[in-house]
C-alpha cells in the first residue's frame, strides 16, 4: 500500500506560520498518514519523528539514519548532525569550552550553513533566534523535497514540517525566555526543553 498521491492531496499546504485547525493535532495527522502507508514506510515516518524528539539523538541514532535506505532520512539527518554540532561549537566558544565538547564525532563532511547558524545564534532576541534556527531547518527540508511530488520523500518532508509547526504550537514569550536554558542543555546532551507535544485525539 502506497497512497502517496492521496496523502499529498489530502494534507494542507504547509508554511512556517501554518497552524493545526480546530480539533486537529499532530498525533492525529501522523496516525492518519501512517494508516495510508505500508508497514515499512510507516517505520520510516517513525524514524523522522524520533529524530525530532531530540532525546533519541545519540551516536547510535545518527549512525543508523546516515545508513538508511531512504534518501530523505540520510540527507536530512546528515544535515541535522552537522547543524547540532555547529550549535554546540558556537556555545562552546562562547563559554570557553573545548570546541568538540558535546558534539557527535561522525564525519559528515563540511557544513555549508555553519555561518548562518552562528549568525542566528548571535541574535539577542531568544524567540527570533529559535525561529531563525527552525527557518534554516525548514529551508533544508524544502531543498530536499524540491523535486519530490508524489513519493515517500515528499511524505517525509510534510511530516518534518508538521513537527516544526507543532514545536511552535503553543509557544509564547514566557516559554521563549526559557529557551536559553534549553540551548545550554542541548550542548550537554540533554534535550528535555519545553514540552510541545500535542494532545492525542479524543
Amino acid at each position: 500500500m502506497a497512497n502517496y498521491e492521496y496523502i499529498i492531496a489530502s494534507v494542507p499546504s504547509l508554511s512556517p506560520d501554518w497552524r493545526f485547525g480546530e480539533g486537529r493535532t499532530l498525533d492525529g495527522y501522523l496516525s492518519w498518514i501512517k494508516s495510508q502507508l505500508s508497514p515499512r514506510d510507516s517505520k520510516t515516518v517513525d524514524t523522522v519523528v524520533e529524530g525530532f524528539g531530540e532525546e533519541s539523538l545519540d551516536r547510535e541514532f545518527y549512525e543508523a539514519a546516515l545508513k538508511s535506505p531512504n534518501r530523505f532520512v540520510r540527507e536530512y539527518f546528515t544535515f541535522d548532525l552537522k547543524f547540532r554540532n555547529a550549535k554546540a561549537r558556537f556555545v562552546n566558544k562562547a563559554f570557553g569550552r573545548p570546541e568538540a565538547a558535546d558534539t557527535i564525532d561522525i564525519d559528515a563532511g563540511e557544513f555549508e550553513e555553519e555561518g548562518k547558524v552562528a549568525e542566528t545564534l548571535s541574535m539577542t532576541d531568544i524567540l527570533a533566534r529559535e525561529r531563525g534556527l527552525d527557518s534554516i531547518r525548514w529551508e533544508k527540508i524544502s531543498s530536499l523535497t524540491t523535486f519530490s511530488y508524489f513519493d515517500m520523500d515528499a511524505i517525509l518532508g510534510l511530516v518534518a514540517k508538521m513537527l516544526l509547526v507543532d514545536r511552535w504550537r503553543s509557544l509564547d514569550e514566557e516559554a521563549g525566555r526559557d529557551m536559553f536554558d534549553t540551548l545550554l542543555s542541548e550542548t550537554r546532551g540533554s534535550y528535555g526543553g519545553v514540552n510541545y507535544n500535542a494532545p492525542s485525539n479524543e
